[in-house]
């Protein structure tokens, strides 16, 4: 949704005190997975309104997917989108409590219950409808976020939950942020080519632009033991190195047209790992010579967001284009895969592996679970992931603390989230 007075899009440094939103999950029913949602609004009064306001910016799908809600939880999720008039405010709310009440999604998540418990902890951002996302912990404590459709940064401290936000240069559009060892920020300019240096005390981004004018997106970074940043750009079928002390960027074309390299990790021993969300594969970076090598996986209708790796080298992927998690083990060569529990419209994303336990959240279905995968066991148990009181918006990025938990975003509900996990064992 667009917000309203051009004030509300004026973007500025501001700090807010805000109240964190804390809940417990309980137990659910399981519940079977049901038809495709509906393309298109209920045509009633108002449905025009709704239409254009959210359109702008989303796709309908994004109400007619989910599990609708009260006419005040409504109100909570449109007021973090856009700024209304009362006239319009009246007419959008009784339209969605009308026609979108509570009453179970069209393409429900399956939840399977078990005795853990995880508890979230959410902090809505300042900006309306900037689709916070990619969290990621400081080395003191703090909570930074990129806001792509807003164009800009924020921090927030979960002592106090102070929450400061920051304009990033024009048509940057970050993709995702990232920590180096000296705490310093960086973030990805999707929008403009650009990779970025943030300094909080002057409010001042440094931005290095890609060397390559079809290098147009960078996308996901991770830095190594070493302090080089690698990255992805996923339209442009590019990986990148960039050297922060230098500003020296080069960049590799991966040869499978289309492999839209998406998801990236550093292995213990500096080996890259790229998932292909444009294609059946998985790819191997050769962090001395920047050489390619793919890993076919199975089924052509395989597409893979993202990837993490857990203690003994395997690689954990989420297998999107069929509603799996899948395991590829470099020793031997070996894929595995186990259908996620809402089934194969589930649409995995995010993902991180913990202690050896598989993270990650389904995204094609509502409300949006994080499913827990023990790999011990083989066993899945999940939980919908919750704002406040509110269930919805896609996980695209989820990374782990320092402690052991996650952090993650929904961005139609404009929140960090932070989900405590019970500890392994």
């Amino acid at each position: 949704m667009t917000s309203g007075p051009t004030a509300n899009r004026i973007l500025r440094s501001f700090a807010l005190i805000a109240a964190p939103f804390v809940v417990q999950c309980a137990p659910e029913t399981v519940r079977e997975q049901g038809p495709a949602a509906p393309t298109s609004l209920i045509e009633a009064t108002g449905r025009a309104q709704v239409d254009s306001l959210c359109s702008s910016c989303h796709g309908v799908s994004h109400i007619t997917m989910s599990t609708g809600y009260t006419r005040e939880h409504w109100d909570a999720l449109v007021s973090g989108m856009v700024e209304l008039s009362p006239a319009d405010r009246e007419t959008v709310l009784d339209y969605l409590s009308t026609h979108y009440p509570p009453s179970g999604s069209p393409r429900p998540a399956r939840i399977v219950d078990g005795p853990l418990r995880v508890s979230f902890q959410a902090w809505r951002t300042r900006q309306l409808g900037q689709r916070p996302r990619d969290p990621v912990q400081a080395p003191d404590g703090s909570i930074w976020y990129v806001g792509q459709q807003g164009n800009t940064i924020g921090q927030i401290d979960p002592r106090t939950s102070e929450v400061r936000e920051w304009p990033l240069p024009a048509e940057a559009l970050p993709h995702s942020v990232n920590i180096d060892a000296q705490g310093g920020v960086w973030y990805m300019g999707n929008g403009n080519g650009t990779i970025g240096r943030f300094d909080p005390a002057t409010g001042q981004a440094r931005e290095y632009p890609m060397p390559d004018p079809d290098a147009r997106d960078p996308h996901t970074a991770e830095f190594d033991a070493n302090g080089i940043m690698w990255f992805t750009l996923q339209r442009s079928n590019m990986i990148g190195r960039f050297d922060p002390r230098t500003g020296d960027i080069r960049l590799v074309t991966v040869e499978r047209e289309g492999a839209r390299p998406y998801g990236i990790k550093v292995a213990s021993d500096g080996t890259l790992w790229i998932a292909c969300n444009g294609s059946n594969c998985l790819i191997r970076m050769d962090p001395r010579t920047m050489a390619l090598t793919e890993i076919d996986l199975p089924g052509d209708d395989t597409t893979v967001r993202r990837l993490d790796i857990s203690s003994d080298g395997r690689i954990w992927y989420v297998n999107s284009g069929r509603g799996r998690l899948g395991v590829y083990d470099p020793g031997t060569g070996q894929t595995r895969e186990w259908d996620s529990p809402s089934g194969p419209e589930s649409h995995p994303y995010a993902i991180a592996v913990i202690d050896d336990i598989v993270w990650y959240s389904e995204s094609g279905v509502r409300p949006d679970p994080l499913v827990r995968f023990d790999p011990r066991t083989e066993t899945f148990q999940s939980r919908p992931i919750q704002a406040g009181q509110l269930r919805g918006g896609i996980v695209r990025h989820m990374r782990a603390t320092r402690d052991g938990n996650l952090l993650m975003h929904q961005g139609s509900a404009n929140s960090v989230i932070l989900a405590t996990l019970p500890r392994a064992g």
